[in-house]
């Protein structure tokens, strides 16, 4: 199943880029050919990495369930996982990717290494002693995103206690390892970032098969796979770093311009830049109060919701962001403006039919990969209703990631940071209100009250970010965009009858055997993607509707 949803969302997104981009005339051919390989380059390897999380996820499943030995981990995991969307993939990449550019632009190699080499030695000095703290820290930590736990009598605090004593110096290393793919992508060497996540995956399957079976608690074999997949994640990053001459050699340097610059910019997007990570946090907390195994339903959910926000959201983010950056750096406005306008148009195209895919086949998806072993049919069930649940935010997530770049490209950093906790502060809102609301009516499910909010909170901060790029005259709309919106939303409408009318009850998904199950599921993808581009060709939708 996970190969034919990789063939799905890889499909459409090379269809698109490569059948369109031909004739996109708003913008230099050769940016915009470097744009498209990159990115096509970007999502394949994330595909893998996004192919072997779902296997990892089975295999999760299928062995610790969704009870509360896996609520301990998923808290375990997702802790020193938000601290490395803030430092690695959120505050400290979005800040340090524009400075680099820059500098690369406009200075000489050795001021290039400078940067590198004092940026390498204070960010690991700062991030050591985070992670001294971290595991010192444990049991508190523990007890503020999961104060739950410490109602209970089944030894969930103590045991995620001990598992995220294991997996917190995994924000040192992850956060290293993304410090050197941001060198490497500013030099153009997108592919080996964007595979080095394979390994945390390789890490994490080999744990839960092969080293639980011979721990006295099974589950902190998956805490040592998390620490272990860490160190080969930045081992694996070295050799190319020496290939074109930018392994740096750490030096402190808390003075350094560059540094402090990067500071600058990093201090206020603490909160900002990884909003919906600081989202699903809050998540965890409301979640440990109320069912147990809610953690486990609201993971394994996002887990299929990130798969096309990973494989298509942060690989095109991550090449525009320095696309754009040396765009703003060298003053080409018109450039910059139509890179970030093909971006957006992009991100309807693709991820508006991978949300209608996930809302109307959560269930059937959730059932083919995860029931089996340890995993049940109620399990799915609670897992189908929180999916649905934040298959409506995708769309935001995507503008999100996409959108920011647009602020970050040219270093304003605060500006997002208003908007991500205006969002932040409707998502606790929301949350409370949801759940409450969900309680007060005894639905069995109100864990989706905070997919719900969440969701919600990622359109609200996509619509604010778009709002600030065009009132500030950083973003126009070039023609075009109403037809292509009209365009979509039919084409939307005949996949989603195709999906309706196809699709068998849930019984068959319960009863039939595997192989039947998974011809049937492809069947309905591959054939709703089909009918969607088909429909779009159908509706006009050709090359210069890009433009």
């Amino acid at each position: 199943m996970s190969i034919n949803i990789k063939h799905f969302f890889t499909l459409y997104f090379y269809t698109i880029i490569v059948r369109y981009s031909r004739l996109i005339t708003f913008m230099n051919s050769t940016i915009i050919k470097s744009i498209l390989k990159s990115t096509i380059v970007v999502s394949l390897m994330t595909s893998i990495s996004r192919i072997l999380g779902l296997v990892r996820d089975v295999v999760f499943a299928s062995h610790f369930g969704a009870g509360g030995v896996m609520d301990a981990f998923v808290v375990a995991f997702k802790i020193p996982n938000f601290l490395r969307r803030l430092f690695a993939e959120g505050a400290f990449a979005q800040a340090f990717v524009p400075v680099l550019s820059e500098k690369r632009a406009n200075g000489e190699q050795h001021e290039v290494r400078q940067l590198t080499d004092a940026v390498a030695g204070t960010l690991g000095s700062v991030l050591l002693l985070i992670t001294i703290l971290g595991v010192v820290g444990a049991p508190v930590l523990i007890m503020v995103f999961a104060p739950g736990f410490s109602t209970g009598v089944d030894g969930r605090a103590e045991l995620a206690t001990e598992m995220l004593r294991i997996t917190f110096p995994y924000l040192l290393l992850i956060s290293l390892t993304a410090f050197a793919g941001g060198i490497l992508n500013t030099y153009g060497k997108c592919a080996i970032p964007a595979f080095t996540p394979v390994f945390l995956n390789i890490s994490l399957i080999a744990a839960a098969i092969w080293i639980s079976p011979l721990m006295d608690v099974p589950i902190t074999a998956l805490a040592w796979g998390v620490l272990a997949g860490g160190v080969v994640q930045l081992a694996f990053q070295i050799p190319a770093l020496l290939k074109i001459g930018m392994l740096p050699r750490p030096r402190f340097s808390w003075h350094d311009s560059g540094v402090r610059k990067i500071l600058h910019l990093m201090l206020p997007t603490l909160f900002g830049a990884s909003v919906a990570q600081i989202n699903l946090l809050l998540d965890l907390v409301i979640a440990s109060l109320i069912t147990v195994g809610s953690m486990s339903w609201l993971y394994y959910s996002d887990r299929l919701m990130e798969f096309p926000l990973g494989v298509f959201g942060i690989a095109l983010s991550t090449v525009i962001l320095p696309k754009l950056s040396s765009q703003f750096a060298t003053e080409d406005h018109s450039g910059f403006n139509g890179t970030l306008d093909w971006a957006l148009r992009l991100v309807l195209l693709i991820a508006l039919p991978a949300s209608a895919g996930l809302f109307m086949l959560a269930e059937p998806m959730l059932i083919l990969l995860f029931q089996r072993g340890e995993f049940t049919q109620f399990d799915v069930e609670m897992a189908s209703i929180s999916l649905m649940a934040y298959s409506l935010g995708l769309v935001g997530f995507i503008l999100v990631k996409v959108l920011v770049s647009g602020y970050f490209s040219q270093q304003n950093t605060r500006t997002p940071v208003k908007f991500g906790v205006i969002a932040m502060a409707v998502n606790m809102v929301l949350n409370l209100l949801f759940v409450w609301i969900l309680i007060s009516q005894q639905y069995a499910a109100p864990h989706a009250g905070l997919a719900l909010a969440t969701a919600a909170s990622s359109l609200l901060n996509a619509t604010l970010l778009y709002r600030g790029l065009r009132k500030r005259g950083i973003y126009t709309p070039l023609t075009g965009w109403s037809k292509l919106v009209i365009q979509i939303g039919g084409a939307l409408l005949m996949m989603a009858l195709f999906i309706f009318w196809i699709s068998p009850p849930t019984e068959f998904w319960q009863a039939t055997a595997l192989w039947p199950r998974i011809a049937m599921l492809s069947a309905e993808i591959i054939g709703a993607g089909a009918l969607y581009f088909a429909t779009l060709y159908l509706l006009g939708l050709r090359p210069s509707t890009l433009r």
